[in-house]
């Protein structure tokens, strides 16, 4: 149909013919996108079509165009004769060389390479009867991002590719950074879903930074207290060990080297012993003007303690019992039990801390992917990356931002891999996205976010990011290394009940003409202050709860009640108050049906 005109580097303009169209159904014709093989002496040259113009000198009565061409691989023959794929070009094409639109054999030697490393996650948008395919070890082992808008099916074609590597890939453990609370329906069985009430993530794992950011609750931390902080850690880490007595400790307390143990350590310590050894020293000071800052050390440490909703952090804050290979296996599922994957929901945990439970999180996956020289692959799935590793360094929490570029830059060679989610990229930090050698962009916008998409993809055909703005829903531009070509592809549609669905939506039926009433309003205050409580729920209660969350499930399909309905931030939720269960100083927790009955 055609023949090249100038070749210039990767890039070829051709001359096409072009004709009206015949009307045949399924008629294939030039255009943005699709694929060209150039003729030469040795192989089929394959490039993408990037651009289509008429010449500028033509009118209407012109029977031709010129393409341009980004060449991105060729199809060869070996000596038995049977033809195969390889990407770059060994031959450049001359001018004249004959040029066509590859056809569904050829589509089909490129890109249907189904075998034991390959997953399937949709189809060709050019042709749906050929298979998309990505190569999960080289698009794990190298990073991966998936780029796109709100609403465009981004979280749904995460899902669609979590369960592919599960199903490819059972030597992996996957951890996801859940912020939204969505993920948890799409995985069934195969997933640990932890979250604020059944989490257990010990204090004394945090490293210095990340528990001066718990103690301050996210603020900068005041330097005098900071300093006082630095130097009693290690001995309350000493005084729990027994390394020394308290009488030795009290006076080497100016060098806390002498313990043995760094201020980031990862060894049990007390809550008891700390506020003690500040005490102590508070206690002996000469100058009884210093004595205020240790006095508020200590009430900004009770009163962390002492909040409700850090019980995962401080549980068992005095006990100080050694749990690191317990939470350790649990959290990266190291003895799955049929669960290789954790999702860590991350709505129900106190916003100040977020920052310093996503460090912890990142950081202890390398290190442990560190030490053990990689015996237990990871992939470290973070959604929401741009919260965590923000473009603009004076915005987030630095040592969460290190960590996850620690993974990024240095976790393939221990066994910890990096998956990256989000819809700005442009508020990504660009050395870590730089990173992913696979890239699924999605429909975008935003000029910003497209420059930087553009910056991050090496392949030769990067011009097609150019139409993100034209993108479909589940339509996505795959570049990189998981993939053979750069390619326009479509996931593959999720059954309704697998797909990612907020666990704040969907409580009840909307019905705007349902206004809310004085019992629906006591019910959530209660339920607020019941999350304040200082008291803990025994497993009986916790028993109790489910089975009367079964009961009111079981009652709701034969006798399904009117629901209320919240009006909040401009939107309709309809939440329906007899699901409620309130904490009592009982731990008992019963439902606002049973207080009404009583």
């Amino acid at each position: 149909m055609g023949w090249v005109l100038s070749v210039e580097g990767s890039k070829a303009s051709l001359r096409l013919n072009v004709g009206p169209r015949s009307g045949t159904p399924g008629e294939v014709q030039a255009t943005v996108g699709r694929f060209i093989g150039v003729g030469t002496a040795t192989s089929l040259l394959v490039g993408v079509i990037t651009k289509l113009a008429v010449p500028s000198q033509g009118g209407k009565d012109n029977d031709y165009a010129i393409a341009q061409m980004d060449l991105v691989g060729e199809i060869r023959w070996n000596v038995a004769g049977k033809a195969y794929f390889q990407r770059g070009v060994t031959e450049y094409p001359i001018i004249g060389d004959p040029a066509a639109l590859l056809g569904g054999d050829e589509l089909r030697l490129i890109y249907d390479v189904a075998n034991a490393n390959t997953i399937e996650i949709g189809h060709l948008q050019q042709d749906s009867s050929i298979g998309a395919y990505i190569n999960v070890d080289d698009m794990v082992a190298k990073h991966f991002a998936v780029l796109g808008t709100t609403g465009v099916g981004k979280s749904s074609g995460v899902a669609l590719i979590m369960r592919q590597i599960l199903e490819a890939r059972p030597d992996l453990r996957i951890f996801l950074i859940d912020p939204h609370n969505e993920y948890a329906r799409c995985f069934g069985e195969r997933a640990l879903v932890l979250n604020p009430r059944n989490l257990k993530l010990p204090f004394w794992l945090f490293n210095f930074e990340e528990i001066v950011d718990v103690f301050y609750r996210g603020r900068p931390g005041v330097e005098e207290e900071v300093a006082i902080l630095s130097e009693i850690i290690p001995l309350a880490k000493a005084s729990l060990a027994g390394t020394r007595t308290a009488d030795r400790l009290s006076i080497r307390k100016n060098d806390p080297k002498s313990t043995g143990y760094t201020i980031d350590t990862p060894v049990p310590y007390r809550l008891q012993d700390l506020v003690a050894l500040i005490d102590e020293r508070m206690g002996k000071l000469e100058n009884r003007s210093q004595v205020p800052k240790y006095g508020r050390l200590i009430a900004r440490i009770e009163t962390v303690r002492n909040d409700p909703r850090y019980a995962f952090m401080f549980d068992n804050a005095n006990v100080g019992g050694d749990t690191m290979v317990e939470v350790l296996s649990q959290l990266f599922r190291l003895v799955p039990n049929g669960k290789p994957m954790t999702i860590m929901q991350l709505a129900g945990f106190p916003a100040e801390v977020v920052d310093s439970v996503v460090s912890v999180m990142c950081r202890m996956a390398f290190e442990f992917g560190l030490w053990s020289d990689g015996a237990a692959p990871l992939l470290f799935v973070c959604e929401e990356a741009h919260r965590y590793a923000p473009a603009d360094r004076g915005l987030g929490f630095g040592p969460t931002r290190k960590a996850v570029s620690r993974i990024a830059k240095e976790g393939r060679k221990y066994g910890v891999f990096l998956a990256l989610i989000t819809q700005r990229p442009a508020e990504l930090d660009a050395t870590i996205i730089s990173q992913c050698s696979t890239v699924f962009a999605m429909r975008m916008a935003n000029e910003r976010d497209q420059a930087i998409v553009k910056s991050a993809v090496s392949d030769a055909a990067a011009g097609l990011l150019g139409f993100l703005p034209s993108l479909g829903t589940r339509e996505v531009f795959a570049f990189g290394e998981g993939v053979a070509l750069p390619t326009r592809l479509k996931f593959s549609e999720m059954p309704a009940h697998l797909l990612p669905k907020s666990e704040a939506l969907g409580r009840g039926r909307q019905d705007g003409s349902r206004m809310v009433d004085m019992d629906f309003i006591a019910g959530v205050v209660q339920r607020w202050r019941g999350a304040m409580m200082s008291h803990k729920l025994t497993p009986e209660a916790d028993e109790l709860d489910q089975a009367a969350a079964d009961e009111f499930a079981r009652v709701q399909a034969v006798d399904p009640p009117v629901p209320h309905t919240h009006y909040g931030n401009g939107a309709a939720k309809a939440l329906n108050p007899e699901s409620f269960a309130f904490p009592t100083p009982n731990g008992q927790g019963p439902t606002l049906r049973g207080i009404r009955k009583s």
